[in-house]
């Protein structure tokens, strides 16, 4: 069959299955949906990662003229599919997005994932060089204000509202600034926060990034410098232990950033060796009185299949810093005014194959510390992925900028080895999971006893039919007590109307269990405008907090609701969008959880809490 026919056949398809698999989800649907995926089993930075997603699908990656960084920001991605696309670009460009169908490794549900982020742009549109007249006129402009009024009935500081304004440029992601003010809750106006960004990409012959104010780095697979976003443990097993994405700016001002600037210097020798430079400097505070400086450096070589990375940081205080307080768990956390970090990584694949590794050793005052990680993907068929991944972090390694994946959020005295699988060979069925075996000898935060052997494991299936989906999860972990959890969710989509059940149970001790029920509707008004809501009706019995149980929500553009349900009651919430004009959108969203009033008394807490959240958007 020749490639004409190849590209009919496979758009008709792929028009069926993607389709009748989004269940006329809209944008912010979609991305909820990987936003949930990736972040749900580990810690997070949700407004990145919404920022991230909503830039990407206002300027799409161009298929035919992008790179394996750009790719990466897609966290759904493995390496080997984002090595698929790269590879399959290179030996005849894309003509359409519909040849996404003849990448073997990418199955109907991460095409689905994909198609709003990715695109097909006319040459004459790729070009490196602009006026500043052009910059401005094709740039978008963000411009948004959110109140909130949080826990009205029970908050304890001065004033419960919290208010932010933030702003966005961008041109065609060459050139992004931002810049946000926000005032917590409780807080005065002294309490306000700011923070401002600028990166530029591709502007200059070998200048590749340049990036300054807020930003983060990430580097190899994350001993050394790691994004204050990580995907971790989640429903993506193939993209376990993925890392790097150099340079970037950081969008929130919560203090987990670096602060100053940084620079990536790119050579290329054709289109399979290239040379990236990468230097930084960040001034922070360690804490109220202490001034942090970070020198860091990187070098990247990248060869065909090979790609070999060297990264160092010098961390320099302005005073010896020490924990907060002596406890056990922390005998070995950094303490003094200056430290080292140094790291090697490689990584090679070649078809079915992919192999990575780091090794990095940190100064922990007269001593080194040193981790190590190293994990292998295969793909023995299409559709079917497995991962198997061995870390070592010795006791004495302890580096409060690398967040690598492990069990818990500081990387430090743990030894563990991880297996995912992911198989989605099978048409309208998707089997995910994995199993994490781990140990720590000696004491960790919140463990009551060392040494300790835990473990953590999931198995996931989904059935995807034209209009509705179900998916059952089942997980088991321990660490300190043994805890189990199922969920069952169930998705029906009928026009406009979409209908989601989910049922959670977990035993700990004791059981925990909640029913919600969501309801969404989309209606386009016309001429760009558009109204939709989302509403959620939720009843949980989990009378301990070890019991609790997560459930994700949709709120306000760039924002995040995860509460901990727990104790005896109901929750409920609101969510409205209301696009008035194409460049103006409004978002509300009240949410109520009422407890029963004997639990409430028992426990000295309000019966009820209320929170709303108010955003409007300008978008030019």
């Amino acid at each position: 069959m020749n490639r004409p026919l190849h590209l009919f056949f496979f758009a008709l398809c792929t028009l069926f299955h993607c389709t009748a698999s989004a269940f006329g989800q809209s944008m912010d649907d979609i991305i909820l949906d990987i936003y949930n995926a990736v972040s749900e089993f580990s810690e997070a930075d949700y407004e990145q990662l919404q920022s991230d997603l909503y830039a990407l699908h206002e300027n799409p990656i161009d298929l035919n003229h992008t790179s394996d960084e750009e790719l990466s920001q897609l966290y759904f991605l493995s390496p080997h599919q984002i090595d698929d696309l790269l590879a399959y670009a290179d030996r005849h460009p894309f003509v359409s997005v519909y040849e996404l169908r003849l990448i073997p490794s990418l199955s109907d549900y991460e095409i689905r994932d994909l198609l709003p982020f990715v695109t097909i742009r006319p040459p004459k549109e790729n070009k490196t060089g602009y006026f500043a007249k052009e910059v401005f006129s094709l740039a978008r402009h963000e411009i948004l204000t959110r109140v909130d009024a949080r826990n009205i009935e029970g908050f304890e500081g001065t004033d419960p509202v919290y208010v932010a304004t933030r702003y966005r440029f961008d041109f065609k992601r060459h050139v992004t600034f931002g810049a946000q003010l926000r005032r917590p809750a409780g807080g005065v106006a002294g309490d306000l926060q700011y923070g401002a960004y600028i990166q530029l990409r591709d502007v200059a012959p070998h200048l590749h990034t340049v990036v300054g104010g807020n930003f983060q780095a990430s580097f190899g697979h994350g001993l050394v410098l790691a994004p204050v976003f990580h995907a971790g443990k989640s429903r993506y097993v193939s993209s376990a232990g993925q890392q790097n994405q150099g340079l970037r700016y950081y969008t929130s001002v919560d203090g987990r950033s670096l602060h100053g600037a940084g620079a990536t210097l790119r050579w290329e020798w054709g289109k399979q060796t290239r040379l990236d430079a990468s230097a930084l400097y960040s001034l922070t505070r360690a804490n109220d009185s202490v001034r942090h400086h970070l020198i860091g450096a990187n070098l990247t070589l990248r060869h065909k299949h090979l790609e070999v990375q060297l990264t160092g940081i010098e961390n320099l205080y302005s005073d010896s810093v020490h924990p907060y307080r002596d406890a056990a768990y922390n005998a070995h956390y950094f303490r003094g005014r200056n430290q080292a970090v140094i790291g090697a990584s490689a990584r090679y694949n070649h078809g079915w194959f992919d192999a990575f590794a780091e090794l990095a050793t940190a100064q922990n005052r007269e001593r080194w510390g040193f981790g190590v990680i190293a994990g292998s993907r295969f793909y023995p068929a299409s559709g079917v992925s497995l991962i198997a991944l061995y870390r070592y972090y010795s006791p004495h390694f302890d580096n409060s900028l690398g967040y690598a994946f492990s069990e818990t959020s500081r990387i430090g005295d743990e030894n563990g080895g991880y297996f995912g699988f992911d198989i989605s060979r099978l048409r309208q069925w998707r089997f995910t999971g994995y199993g994490d075996i781990f140990y720590f000898s000696g004491p960790k935060y919140g463990l009551p006893a060392a040494p300790a052997l835990g473990y953590d494991a999931m198995v996931e299936t989904q059935h995807i039919r034209h209009s509705w989906r179900i998916s059952l999860r089942l997980r088991a972990r321990k660490k300190d007590t043994s805890v189990y959890s199922a969920r069952l969710q169930a998705d029906v989509t009928r026009g406009a109307w979409s209908f989601r059940t989910t049922a959670d149970a977990n035993y700990v001790q004791t059981y925990g269990l909640s029913l919600a029920q969501d309801i969404s509707y989309s209606h386009p008004l016309g001429e760009g405008r558009e109204v939709g809501f989302r509403f959620r009706l939720q009843g949980f019995d989990a009378r301990e907090w070890d019991n609790r149980i997560y459930l994700y929500e949709h709120d306000v553009l760039y924002a995040f609701s995860i509460p901990a349900t727990y104790g005896l009651g109901g929750r409920a919430y609101l969510c409205l969008r209301w696009r008035i004009i194409p460049a103006l959108t409004l978002y509300f969203r009240v949410s109520e959880t009422l407890y029963a009033k004997q639990w409430a008394l028992a426990h000295n807490r309000p019966a009820t809490r209320t929170d709303i959240h108010l955003l409007l958007r300008a978008k030019l």
